[in-house]
């Protein structure tokens, strides 16, 4: 049993020199470069938790001269807020990471994708691009970045539907195979991290990685940043070493009272009291993207889940019948058994369709609704029940 305590970190907003940590880069080979991220075991931020140094090198490796680097600032998980305060807080460090790792794979030009509600950051973080820019030719770099903004579709944060709404197609996920590392943006290779994932990148090649890898767990290196909403004393943004138990978070965030958090947002795991000190938070337990939501003896979790398949609902992009028609069954589904017009085991009924949605959905919407689905009704049944 991990035992990891409650570690705050400062990594994400420590002031540093951008500049210093470009040059150290830029005298690297993308070999060096790659190596660093590799050995400090960083993975994806934006929850699917894919190694971020093997993506690097995947993309790297191939052949074709046009790549790109895009970097993920969609932010749509519900409970998500921590890439907002990063871009407007330390936004050069985002650009940093971004030329580090263009440097990395060979690429030229790099695209942010901006969630659409976030437009009014814009001014200032172009006023900062500007400036980011200028220090970049002065050192050698030859990179640069543009913004290309959202319009509120929760399925652009998918990374196919992300690159398609770049090149003004509707948003919609594409295939796989082939994978962004071969054919990303305008069908080029194309490495796509989240905003954090960037960011904790360039910490690592001014740190080192042995700083970045000797915290966390085996699984799970590193610190995370985590929006913290809900029932608590203490909502805001937190930086916090990975490998804690949600018991730990609790005791920290909680107000006395939490029966439930959501791990993850609407497409996370919903972990109820019974579960909090066997549960880790990291990849070896409940993954998150940054949301952790609490939720006290108060709440209805039958309202907190009748919620979520509403959004799930709207924001599917209806694309394939898994997701359409599922996040519809599942929520007419849960509306009769509260109003008893079907009995309580037909909530097995739709465990199974969730289930098969998480098989055979297109993309990481539909494949994902089972998950705060199966964890409420498994957990909160006497509360969906008519």
């Amino acid at each position: 049993m991990i035992n990891k305590e409650l570690t705050k970190v400062d990594l994400i907003f420590e002031k540093i020199s951008a500049e210093e940590v470009l040059r150290k880069a830029y005298e690297m080979t993308s070999e060096e470069i790659i190596q660093q991220i590799l050995d400090s075991g960083l993975k994806g931020r934006g929850g699917a938790g894919f190694p971020t140094g093997l993506k690097w090198k995947y993309t790297a490796a191939e052949k074709d001269p046009e790549k790109y680097i895009v970097c993920n600032a969609d932010e749509g998980e519900p409970g998500t807020f921590k890439d907002r305060e990063i871009l407007d807080m330390v936004s050069y460090k985002v650009y940093g990471g971004m030329a580090i790792a263009a440097s990395a794979i060979g690429a030229k030009e790099g695209i942010v994708y901006l969630r659409g509600e976030y437009r009014f950051l814009l001014p200032k973080l172009l006023a900062e691009l500007d400036t980011f820019h200028r220090m970049i030719k002065e050192i050698g770099y030859d990179f640069r970045i543009r913004y290309c903004l959202g319009s509120g579709a929760y399925i652009c944060g998918e990374e196919s539907a992300l690159f398609e709404s770049i090149q003004g197609l509707r948003g919609e996920p594409r295939n796989k195979p082939p994978y962004p590392t071969s054919s990303g943006v305008f069908y080029k290779p194309t490495s796509i991290n989240n905003v954090e994932t960037l960011v904790t990148a360039m910490m690592i090649i001014d740190h080192g990685p042995e700083l970045y890898a000797s915290l966390g767990t085996k699984d799970s290196r590193g610190s995370k940043v985590f929006s913290v909403s809900g029932d608590t004393p203490t909502p805001g943004i937190f930086e916090l070493e990975l490998g804690m138990t949600v018991q730990q978070f609790v005791n920290e965030f909680g107000d006395g009272d939490t029966k439930a958090v959501q791990v993850g947002g609407a497409s996370g795991f919903c972990v109820p009291r019974k579960k909090f000190a066997e549960t880790i938070i990291g990849f070896e337990g409940v993954p998150t993207g940054g949301s952790m939501k609490l939720f006290n003896s108060s709440r209805s979790m039958y309202n907190v889940l009748h919620n979520y398949l509403e959004f799930f609902e709207e924001e599917s992009c209806g694309q394939c019948t898994p997701c359409r028609v599922g996040c519809q069954q599942l929520l007419k589904g849960v509306e009769k058994v509260k109003k008893g017009e079907m009995k309580s085991t037909y909530l097995n009924e739709l465990v199974k369709l969730a289930d098969t949605m998480k098989i055979a959905s297109k993309c990481g919407l539909g494949q994902s609704v089972g998950n705060a689905f199966k964890s409420i009704v498994e957990n909160f049944r006497e509360e969906i029940i008519y």
